[in-house]
């Protein structure tokens, strides 16, 4: 069993657990994520590693409480545990197989968007650790709705805070900041987005104008987690890729976002239903 040892609510409806679970942690890096189930006929639900202590033997995993599956995560307390939690799954960040040296030389921008800075974070965390330069851009749509911000600070040398209505820092869209920043001559070597497939799309479209080398994690499209659904389909450089196995990071040049955001599409009715409730896996 996977014990919660601590339990934070970070907004009303998104929820940090830190769960035991030595031998993932031991294997876990940034970028992966891993799948949990609540209880014996609960869904499997993928959920990106937000940060995770070897010495302790756990992972921290960030949930939203959406559907009635990520609710029922959310409602668990600490002393409780999760049925099963696998990982890491997925590909971690292809920067972490760079030397040392190599990475002081770098020049990080991370671009946030709500959740996103869950995952963000431990990226962030890992480059800064090893001597590169790291500023994070975090925005979502108020104040209320920012997540991490304390912790984030504490890895990375700039943290500028964007919202939509500007109840606190900076008031615009995370891609202002960006080309703000670029336009101010930060020099930033590589840039990373994490967040809505909106946001990563329009990211992409602030970085192309600099030739900013970035790269998006397209871990909202995953589902089962092994690519066996084919929810996580994704053209890519004109070929067909499954997130869950060979991303969830991409160079974001190559990445079909229209048809990716189309493919979130596909279930919007069903989620807007009230009365709907998913039974995959619950054996019911």
């Amino acid at each position: 069993m996977y014990r919660i040892v601590r339990k934070e609510i970070l907004t009303p409806i998104i929820t940090l657990m830190e769960v035991e679970a030595p031998r993932l942690a031991s294997a876990a890096q940034p970028g992966p994520f891993l799948i949990v189930r609540a209880d014996e006929e609960g869904e499997r639900i993928p959920l990106t590693v937000c940060d995770y202590n070897r010495e302790k033997g756990t992972v921290t995993i960030v949930t939203q409480a959406v559907g009635a599956s990520s609710k029922e995560i959310c409602a668990l307390e600490e002393g409780e545990s999760f049925t099963d939690v696998v990982g890491p799954l997925g590909q971690p960040s292809e920067f972490i197989h760079l030397p040392d040296e190599e990475l002081k030389k770098m020049s990080f921008v991370f671009i946030a968007g709500g959740l996103g800075t869950a995952p963000v974070y431990p990226q962030a965390k890992y480059f800064h650790s090893k001597g590169a330069k790291v500023d994070v851009i975090i925005g979502a749509k108020t104040a209320d709705m920012l997540i991490l911000e304390e912790e984030m600070a504490k890895v990375c040398d700039n943290l500028y805070i964007c919202t939509d209505d500007g109840s606190k820092g900076y008031k615009g869209l995370v891609t202002s900041k960006l080309e703000e920043l670029v336009a101010e001559g930060k020099g930033y070597t590589q840039a990373v987005a994490i967040g809505p497939m909106i946001m990563m799309k329009f990211v992409t479209l602030s970085a192309k104008k600099s030739n900013l080398p970035l790269v998006v994690s397209l871990n909202t499209l995953m589902v089962d987690g092994t690519g066996m659904c084919g929810a996580c389909r994704v053209t890519v450089a004109g070929k067909v890729r499954f997130a869950c196995v060979e991303g969830p990071e991409f160079n974001a040049y190559d990445v079909d976002f229209d048809e990716a955001m189309r493919r979130q599409a596909m279930y919007r009715g069903k989620e807007m239903e009230d009365d709907h409730k998913c039974k995959i896996g619950r054996g019911r």
